[in-house]
């Protein structure tokens, strides 16, 4: 493979400032229903980035599970090292890397914990499946083997012979924003980038170099 020469070259129209919606939720709402409509794999998918006490980042997929004027909210296992991390050190970065359509959305800003009941009603929205397993898995630890995972779900399917209650170590964390910078890929590599930036309690619109 000649992996120096792997080259997209994107020649969809650009991005220029008068076309950006008002504010960025508005913006994003519209580009993720873009991506939607042409038939994009988890659309929702975005990359999150967190880094430790000590600066050590780690990054890893996650779903976006909504997203208002507060942020951008996904849900998780508190003791995961994702949350683990975002619990002393909340600043953090998402991507979503919507490619197919020359596009992409970074984010950065600071993460904070939602509330029990946005937690729970989400959780019961889940299927059964996906909340025993919320039980089941020491999400970030070492685990034996796959026999194990499977003995756990076997018990969290014991204990909850009906309605899964939501687990007291589990629940949302949302990302809210200080900057959200859409890109737009051109020819050339010459892409666009504008970016929402929090200033004060008022945003400003911003082209950086590609």
């Amino acid at each position: 493979m000649e992996i120096a020469a792997m080259r997209q070259e994107y020649a969809r129209h650009g991005l220029a400032e008068d076309e950006l919606a008002p504010d960025w939720l508005t913006q994003f709402e519209h580009w993720l229903a873009d991506v939607v409509e042409i038939g994009l794999v988890e659309p929702n998918a975005m990359i999150l980035a967190t880094a430790d006490a000590e600066g050590r980042p780690s990054a890893r997929t996650v779903l976006l599970k909504g997203v208002d004027a507060r942020g951008f909210t996904f849900f998780t296992n508190y003791g995961s090292r994702k949350a683990s991390e975002l619990a002393v050190n909340p600043y953090s970065s998402l991507v979503f890397p919507w490619f197919p359509a020359g596009r992409q959305v970074v984010v950065c800003g600071r993460a904070e914990r939602v509330s029990r009941a946005e937690s729970e009603a989400y959780f019961a929205s889940r299927p059964r499946d996906a909340q025993l397993g919320a039980w089941a898995s020491p999400q970030s630890q070492i685990v034996p083997d796959r026999a194990e995972l499977d003995g756990l779900l076997d018990e969290a399917t014991r204990r909850f012979p009906e309605a899964v209650a939501t687990p007291p170590h589990w629940g949302g964390l949302r990302v809210v924003p200080e900057s959200v910078e859409f890109w737009q890929g051109r020819t050339g590599r010459l892409h666009d980038r504008l970016r929402y930036r929090r200033v004060g309690d008022a945003w400003l619109v911003e082209r950086l170099g590609p």
